[in-house]
């Protein structure tokens, strides 16, 4: 147990040393720390996602939740409005190419049939908000850019989840109603947004009267896990609801509140102290966030990782064509545009839907779980790779033929 305790604490320090070693070398902490799980975890074994029971997955939960809330207090309303077009054109292409790629070369390539391949290929169709979010702080990317990457993250989690879903109802059913699938995604989006809207302003009426209480602190993220579990107890996405919760706390008057003198006199918006205890929060469970990550990799036989890897390479492939498309005009900076081609890891929403089809007794299902944890793995190592290798000249270069953007003479 004392060695346990020693490690929790020397992970800290070690996430401080890694997050000033990204300012210097440009390599990310997320890479490292899912490596120190990997090291732990599956190669050496000394603890496995089992030692962990229901606290681990748990802990990713909530490490979730914290990061999508804290990603959206930082959000600027103006900037999210008009980045919903260029979400929306992004999010949709890629999911929906992401899953045709993976499907196909599931079929293909690990004999899949094709309704398990289109599990597959759903499942990995979105990416990580848990990897995203804290990568996209730390490049400090554009308002727009950034905007757009933490509303990808978030809605094509709420896409991966009912698309799997909707699969296995066909695969257990045998069909699906395309309207009550396309009812069923906007719903979660839509009410989900609403009820983290309502409950924002609910929270800015009584915070002041909660903080004549002691050690309230922490009472806000409470209050998030209590809305985020509300909303996903009703059917709906609770991620959506925290993030639009946390835009909410910090663009309250752009909601016209403060135009009713009897509702602005009760607003006690959130303070300095508040913002930086959630950045803390997020520090903490990213650190352990990205350790268990590691530690619930699971390899594969080698031609699944021959194939993941090409999955990847294709997709991010993809990306880049895509990218280069939506982020044509000239308000994009080569950097930004080419960090959204880069940022499409895929992350442990992915690993836990990659069970189900197994569960499920679906043909394929072992096959389906283990590509995924190689996707997972393969993904975000080449993300980071490219994230780190981006301010060397010749890859700027790279970039900007493949996106059709000159860098400026900054970059270079």
């Amino acid at each position: 147990m004392s060695t346990t305790i020693l490690v929790i604490g020397l992970m800290v320090f070690f996430a401080h040393f890694l997050s000033l070693q990204f300012r210097k070398t440009n390599i990310p902490d997320v890479l490292v720390l899912m490596l120190v799980g990997i090291a732990i975890g599956p190669l050496l074994g000394i603890v496995t996602p089992e030692d962990f029971g229901k606290i681990g997955s748990l802990i990713a939960t909530i490490a979730l939740v914290v990061i999508l809330f804290e990603s959206g207090t930082s959000l600027n309303l103006g900037v999210l409005g008009k980045s919903l077009a260029t979400t929306g054109v992004l999010t949709l292409w890629c999911f929906v190419l992401t899953a045709l790629i993976v499907a196909m070369l599931g079929v293909y390539l690990l004999d899949l049939s094709w309704l398990p391949a289109a599990m597959l290929g759903v499942t990995l169709g979105g990416t990580s908000s848990a990897v995203v979010i804290p990568m996209v702080s730390s490049l400090r990317l554009s308002e727009k850019p950034a905007t757009v990457l933490v509303l990808e993250s978030a809605i094509t989690d709420v896409l991966c989840i009912v698309g799997v879903f909707a699969l296995l109802q066909v695969y257990t059913q045998g069909g699906v109603e395309p309207g009550r699938l396309v009812g069923g995604v906007l719903s979660a989006l839509i009410f989900a947004a609403v009820i983290g809207v309502l409950g924002g302003i609910g929270w800015l009426l009584v915070l002041g009267k909660v903080r004549d209480f002691p050690n309230t602190i922490s009472s806000t993220l409470a209050y998030v896990f209590i809305v985020y579990g509300l909303t996903e107890m009703l059917g709906f996405s609770g991620a959506i609801s925290a993030l639009a919760l946390g835009v909410t706390l910090t663009n309250f008057e752009k909601f016209g509140l403060t135009k009713f003198d009897r509702i602005d006199r009760n607003i006690v918006p959130l303070n300095d102290m508040d913002l930086t205890f959630y950045r803390e929060a997020v520090f903490l469970l990213k650190t352990y966030f990205f350790v268990y990550l590691g530690i619930s990799i699971h390899f594969g036989a080698v031609e699944l990782a021959v194939v993941a890897l090409a999955m990847v390479l294709l997709v991010f492939a993809m990306r880049i064509g895509l990218t280069r498309i939506v982020f044509r005009g000239e308000g994009y900076s080569l950097r930004d545009t080419a960090f959204t081609s880069m940022l499409a890891p895929k992350g442990l929403a992915a690993a836990v839907l990659a069970t189900l089809p197994l569960q499920y007794g679906v043909a394929g299902g072992e096959v389906i779980r283990d590509t995924t944890y190689m996707v997972v793995l393969v993904s975000i190592t080449l993300t980071a790779l490219l994230v780190m290798l981006y301010p060397l000249p010749a890859i700027q270069k790279s970039y900007g033929r493949l996106l059709g953007k000159q860098p400026p003479p900054t970059e270079l």
